[in-house]
């Protein structure tokens, strides 16, 4: 299709999809109010609506005191009888497609259910609409003339009873429409092979060959294939590989620990980084300006959002709001209802809001995500923060790390320890550690009343990890691929202690 018809469809239906945007962002409360009433209606007569009388619910207030908040597991039997091809339990639509994910606390896989309305309203409209933003910022782009490389996830989709499941982005592309597969590379036999090494070193041999002019995928395994391209070209930069590289959409973790990696890679002040916020269960939020590291709440996808604020969280006092209540700069932990049968489902992400009006918010981490062992409330926004600050002062880039608590012991008081893989090593290991410790104070009031004269905690303790050490924690847990995480913080010792043993 030549270019200038690509361009013309995308103006058309950027300037359709603008006027529903604006909708969302003038009316807001109204547009989640009337999804939620759509999504109980249409689910009244499943087994779920059976049980808590969707039929009588017409109100939110009804909605919340009716159905209570769940986690995976509390619907795992539910998801089980559908993956076994039992059909409206949760939703009236069968349910074909699963998206796998073993999560990054927990070992078990999920299952979560893909409905035809999820993917065609939420997860493919937000591709759409990530452009169309992209587009409507930036109208001298030339994206069309080239493709997209897409990194996603490194498994093949599997069949079972009738249901097929498989990574989320094995599912995207394996449903994917024909102007996206049209404007993609690398090709979908490559992109759904099984072995994550074999299949990194094939995208390469595809992907060089192409006129790529964006990349998608998750920071920290699109840095491990944007190397690889280096070391197989030879090139001293990426744009001497991909002369019409603009933009790159990522998501999946925060993106701090990379810049300073990508920045060398793409040496240029007018390529782009635009951030998305999606997840197996929906597609959240999109970056909608150049240069912002805000994200637009996008409200008509198919998803109705409650939170809770995290300073209740997990206690008895805890409170679940409506987004109309939510206040800025505040933690919230996210509870979604969506149209492919989640009702009341907690995410496990956080996220604060940066803006009410329209409704931007920043990913904070995650709810199981955090160390709140002596008071703390270390959080990864936090940790982030302190880390910039201390790689800027000492001169050294990070590639991963994880952090745990040191506990109590008798008479000997707590501490954080982290272990860290840097790509370049801090010059002075004394002034990494002293730095990081100050930044985290400095972001973080509790942690600084735990510190202070060491009154509950130590400064902490730093190791440096070997080179690809957590590359090969995720290959030992079978996690190698893009959708998988390193988890950053945790109360608990469990990955620290697998970690610090990989590194003797």
């Amino acid at each position: 299709m030549p270019i200038p018809i690509v361009n013309s469809i995308a103006s058309w239906f950027l300037k359709k999809r603008s006027h529903q945007i604006e909708l969302f962002i003038k009316y807001p409360i109204d547009v989640q109010n009337e999804l939620l009433e759509n999504l109980i209606q249409t689910a009244k007569n499943t087994e779920i609506g059976k049980l808590y009388d969707f039929a009588s619910i017409k109100t939110y207030r009804e909605f919340a005191e009716r159905l209570p908040i769940t986690t995976y597991e509390e619907n795992q039997e539910r998801i089980e009888r559908a993956r076994r091809g039992e059909t409206n339990i949760f939703w009236p639509t069968p349910i074909k497609w699963f998206a796998k994910s073993s999560g990054t606390t927990n070992a078990k896989s999920k299952f979560i259910p893909v409905s035809t309305a999820s993917l065609e309203q939420c997860h493919y409209a937000a591709s759409k609409d990530l452009l169309c933003m992209y587009l409507n910022n930036n109208e001298d782009s030339q994206l069309f003339v080239g493709k997209s490389l897409r990194l996603g996830g490194s498994k093949e989709l599997y069949k079972e009873n009738g249901t097929i499941f498989g990574d989320l982005s094995a599912i995207l592309i394996d449903n994917m429409p024909f102007w996206a597969e049209y404007s993609s590379t690398p090709s979908s036999e490559v992109s759904l092979m099984g072995d994550w090494e074999t299949k990194m070193q094939a995208i390469v041999d595809e992907t060089i060959k192409e006129n790529v002019t964006s990349l998608a995928g998750v920071p920290s395994w699109m840095l491990v294939l944007l190397n690889n391209v280096m070391e197989t070209t030879g090139k001293g930069n990426l744009f001497e590989v991909w002369p019409n590289l603009e933009v790159y959409f990522h998501g999946g973790v925060s993106f701090d620990p990379y810049i300073e990696q990508y920045n060398k890679l793409l040496p240029k002040d007018s390529f782009r980084y635009y951030e998305i916020y999606n997840a197996s269960e929906g597609f959240f939020a999109i970056q909608d300006r150049n240069s912002s590291k805000e994200l637009l709440l996008m409200l008509d996808y198919g998803i109705f959002y409650e939170f809770i604020p995290m300073d209740s969280y997990g206690s008895p006092s805890q409170k679940i709001i409506s987004l109309e209540d939510v206040e800025v700069n505040k933690n919230y932990a996210i509870v979604i209802t969506t149209n492919a049968g989640l009702w009341r489902y907690k995410v496990g992400d956080t996220v604060r809001f940066t803006s009410v009006d329209p409704y931007r918010i920043k990913v904070t981490g995650r709810t199981k995500h955090h160390i709140n062992v002596f008071g703390e409330e270390l959080i990864i926004e936090n940790a982030e923060a302190a880390l910039k600050k201390a790689s800027l002062v000492t001169g050294c880039e990070i590639v991963e790390y994880t952090a745990a608590p040191i506990f109590m012991e008798g008479k000997e008081k707590g501490a954080h320890e982290w272990i860290i893989e840097f790509k370049d090593p801090p010059k002075s290991f004394k002034t990494f550690s002293e730095t990081l410790d100050q930044a985290l104070m400095e972001v973080n009031s509790d942690y600084e009343a735990k510190r202070f004269n060491n009154t509950t905690l130590n400064a902490p303790t730093i190791h440096q990890g070997r080179n690809h050490l957590f590359y090969d924690w995720l290959k030992q847990h079978d996690k190698l691929g893009g959708q998988h995480k390193v988890p950053r913080l945790s109360n608990t010792r469990d990955f620290l202690e697998e970690l610090l043993q990989l590194n003797k």
